[in-house]
């Protein structure tokens, strides 16, 4: 298999590319669904190996103009585990937060760190995800008698994008680490407390791991149809189902039967309405590229409170690009990535929860979904900066 990256200069050849993406079932990486193929945006596609002559045949005779990303996608993962069984999972003074780490290695983390910091973690379940795992919730923050406003952080809403649960891992060590020595997340735990969800979508995530590296979906089954999986960000019921979303459950995109038909997406949205008058932000982490996007993504209008979101996504953006000179692009997820229905983001925005942002992290389509281990480190740190920037921001009222 190969992932190429190919710009359609015209609309004939957006639709020619189309069409042709359809008959060969091609894994669309960059954007999410076959709709959004259009004249001057950037798509980056996995061919399979049987597809890929027939593609590139087609390119050259069409004259449009592609490049490689992944020469041998195959090669490429074998790589990538073979370095994770190699290396003992641990290092000797305990968890890596280094590598990427299995459904079953996150889980017993969680309890782990529930037993050992039981002063500033509580770990709770929210639900059952489709296949009966537990969807696990660390609390983090600083025991009060007295009110405090809360920070919702998900991670790995679509299976595939590892980087997310191992953010939403680094964040919770680096809390624990620097509590004491930094002012900064001193504050930050002391005012606030932070629902954190390492792996939203348990199922495809462990799915991802055991079976298909590039499953995106949730795991759950329709009876009418073969096609497994509902896209747990289009399940939420804030325009749901309507532009960039698809009512074919075999498509990526998929956005179910119905509103809130994932257990997990049930589990989240009944959390956040119990909670919403405290959790104030609402951030949720993808892959990949280089965004910090806010609401709306379902159409092109401009928030009530725009000012306060853009200052502060400015501010983030400066923030984690002061440390490797990493460039992120921010704006409303409409105008900036596409127009999409039936977004978390979205449905906590118009939830009243005030901050809500949605983070696609490294890279731009180097590695894609693949991004390498020795990049989590760099990576984390820099998405760190962007947190704590937004959650001051959000400390300070909005200014």
């Amino acid at each position: 298999d190969k992932v190429i990256r190919l710009t359609p200069n015209t609309e004939e050849e957006a639709n020619a590319l189309k069409k042709i993406y359809h008959q060969l079932k091609v894994d669309l990486w960059q954007p999410s669904s076959i709709s959004y193929v259009s004249k001057g945006a950037v798509t980056d596609v996995r061919i399979p190996q049987n597809g890929s002559q027939v593609l590139l045949a087609f390119l050259q005779e069409a004259n449009i103009q592609y490049k490689v990303l992944i020469e041998d996608l195959q090669n490429t993962l074998e790589k990538a585990s073979s370095l994770r069984t190699q290396r003992n999972r641990r290092y000797l003074s305990g968890y890596n937060y280094e590598v990427y780490h299995s459904l079953e290695e996150i889980q017993n983390w969680m309890r782990h760190l529930n037993k050992t910091h039981s002063g500033l973690i509580h770990m709770f379940s929210i639900g059952k995800s489709y296949e009966g795992r537990s969807l696990y919730v660390l609390k983090l923050g600083r025991r009060s008698q007295t009110y405090k406003r809360a920070v919702w952080i998900d991670c790995g809403i679509h299976a595939r994008e590892w980087i997310g649960p191992a953010f939403c891992q680094w964040f919770v060590k680096e809390a624990l680490l620097t509590y004491r020595s930094d002012p900064t997340m001193r504050k930050m735990l002391s005012h606030l407390y932070f629902y954190i969800m390492p792996v939203f979508n348990v199922d495809g995530y462990h799915f991802s791991w055991t079976s298909d590296r590039f499953w995106r979906k949730t795991r759950s089954r329709n009876p009418r149809f073969r096609c497994r999986g509902v896209d747990a960000n289009r399940n939420w019921k804030v325009k749901w189902c309507d532009e960039g979303a698809s009512m074919h459950p075999c498509d990526d995109t998929y956005c179910g039967p119905f509103p809130e038909s994932e257990p997990e997406v049930k589990a989240v949205a009944t959390f956040l309405r119990k909670h919403r008058k405290h959790i104030k932000a609402y951030l949720s982490f993808h892959a990949y590229a280089q965004m910090l996007l806010y609401p709306y993504s379902y159409k092109y209008a401009t928030i009530p409170n725009f000012s306060c979101v853009e200052s502060a996504a400015y501010k983030a953006v400066n923030a984690l690009r002061s440390v490797y000179g990493v460039q992120y692009r921010y704006g409303p997820a409409s105008s900036t990535l596409y127009v999409s229905s039936g977004s978390s983001m979205d449905w906590a925005y118009k939830n009243g929860i005030p901050y809500t942002f949605a983070f696609e992290l490294r890279d731009t389509g180097h590695f894609g979904f693949l991004l390498p281990e020795v990049l989590i480190k760099p990576t984390c740190t820099e998405t760190m900066l962007a947190v704590k920037n937004i959650t001051m921001h959000l400390l300070k009222k909005c200014p």
